[in-house]
C-alpha cells in the first residue's frame, strides 16, 4: 500500500519541479536581494496558480523575514513558504457533515465537464466501502449516457447499489428517487453525480438549485455537503467555476483532480484564499488509493520538496 505522504510527493512532483527550480535559480547567484527579485518571488508563485493574493501574502511573508535576519538560504525560503502556505490552508479545514446515526450522510457533486466527477464519486464509494460502510450512488448526471454506464460500473467494482434513470431524465426526480432508496435502505453514504454544466448557463445552474430543493424535501437537512469537483490544472477558470457554482448550489467543500497533471498545483491555495472552502479530497493518479483526504501539511511539504515529514500509512 502508498503511504499517503508519498502520494502527495509523488502527484505534486511536477509543481515541486517548477517551483524549486525557479526559485533555486532566481536567488542562487543573489548577493541582495531587492525589490525586482521579490517580484520575480511573486512571479513564479502566480505562474504556478497560487494566485495573486496568496502569492503576494507569501512573499510579503518572505521579504519581511529576509529584512529581519531570518532568511539566508533558498532552503529557508522554501521553509518559510511551506509553513505558511500550510498554515494558509489549515484554516477553515473541518470534518465533513455526517448525517445523525442510523440515516445517511447524503454529498452531492457538482462541477463542469471533465473535472473529474464520476470518477471521484467512484473512488471515494471504493473509500468508503473498504472502511466497512454502505454506499449508494446516484446517476444525476442524465444526459450522457457514458456518465451513467461509468458510475453502474464503480458501483459493481464497490458493491454499492447505483440510483438511475432513462436518458434525458429530470435531474431532480434522480435525486429524489435516490435520497427516498438511501432513507428506506439505511445506506451510510448517498453520493449523487449531476451533469457537467458549462457554469456561464443560467438555466442549468438553477436546475442545481432545484435538485437541492427536492432532495430537502425529502429529508430536511440533506445534502450535508455539496462538492465542487475542481480540474487543478485549469488556472484561473477554476476560480470562475467556483464563484458561480457557490450561487447556484451553496457550495460547502472542494475536491481537487488532476493535482498530478502540470505544474500547476498552487490552485489548492488560490481556491482557498478567495473562498474560504475546505478542500476534503485532491485526486493525484488514476488509481482509487490516489485519491486521498486532503492534508494542508502533507500538501505544503510536498510542493516545497521538504522531507521533514516522514510517511505514515
Amino acid at each position: 500500500m502508498k503511504s499517503i505522504f508519498s502520494v502527495f510527493k509523488r502527484g505534486l512532483q511536477k509543481t515541486t519541479t517548477t517551483v524549486k527550480r525557479s526559485l533555486a535559480a532566481m536567488f542562487s547567484d543573489v548577493k541582495q536581494w531587492d525589490a525586482s527579485t521579490f517580484e520575480d518571488l511573486e512571479a513564479a508563485l502566480i505562474g504556478a496558480d497560487f494566485g495573486v493574493p496568496a502569492s503576494l501574502r507569501i512573499v510579503a511573508e518572505i521579504r519581511d523575514r529576509y529584512e529581519h535576519g531570518e532568511i539566508e538560504t533558498t532552503a529557508d525560503i522554501f521553509r518559510v513558504a511551506e509553513t505558511f502556505v500550510r498554515d494558509i490552508l489549515a484554516q477553515n479545514q473541518r470534518e465533513i457533515r455526517v448525517a445523525e446515526a442510523g440515516k445517511p450522510t447524503v454529498v452531492l457533486f457538482v462541477g463542469v465537464n471533465g473535472s473529474g466527477k464520476t470518477t471521484t464519486i467512484g473512488k471515494l464509494a471504493a473509500r468508503l466501502t473498504q472502511e466497512g460502510k454502505k454506499v449508494m450512488l446516484a446517476a444525476g448526471d442524465t444526459f450522457r449516457a457514458a456518465a451513467v454506464e461509468q458510475l453502474q460500473l464503480w458501483g459493481k467494482r464497490t458493491n454499492s447499489v447505483v440510483i438511475a434513470a432513462s436518458h434525458g431524465a429530470d435531474p431532480a426526480s434522480v435525486a429524489f428517487d435516490a435520497t427516498s432508496a438511501a432513507l428506506a435502505r439505511q445506506v451510510d453514504f448517498l453520493l449523487i453525480d449531476t451533469a457537467g454544466r458549462q457554469h456561464t448557463k443560467k438555466g442549468l445552474m438553477d436546475e442545481l438549485s432545484k435538485i437541492c430543493r427536492s432532495i430537502d424535501k425529502i429529508y430536511p437537512g440533506a445534502p450535508h455537503e455539496v462538492w465542487l469537483t475542481v480540474d487543478s490544472s485549469m488556472g484561473s477558470n477554476a476560480l470562475n467555476q467556483a464563484r458561480e457554482f457557490s450561487k447556484a448550489a451553496n457550495v460547502s467543500g472542494l475536491v481537487l483532480t488532476k493535482l498530478d497533471g502540470s505544474g500547476k498545483g498552487g490552485m489548492a491555495v488560490a481556491l482557498h484564499q478567495e473562498f474560504k472552502l475546505p478542500t476534503f479530497f485532491v485526486g493525484m493518479g488514476e488509481q482509487p488509493e490516489d485519491l486521498q483526504p486532503f492534508s494542508p501539511a502533507y500538501y505544503a511539504a510536498a510542493v516545497f520538496g521538504s522531507e521533514s515529514l516522514q510517511p505514515q500509512e
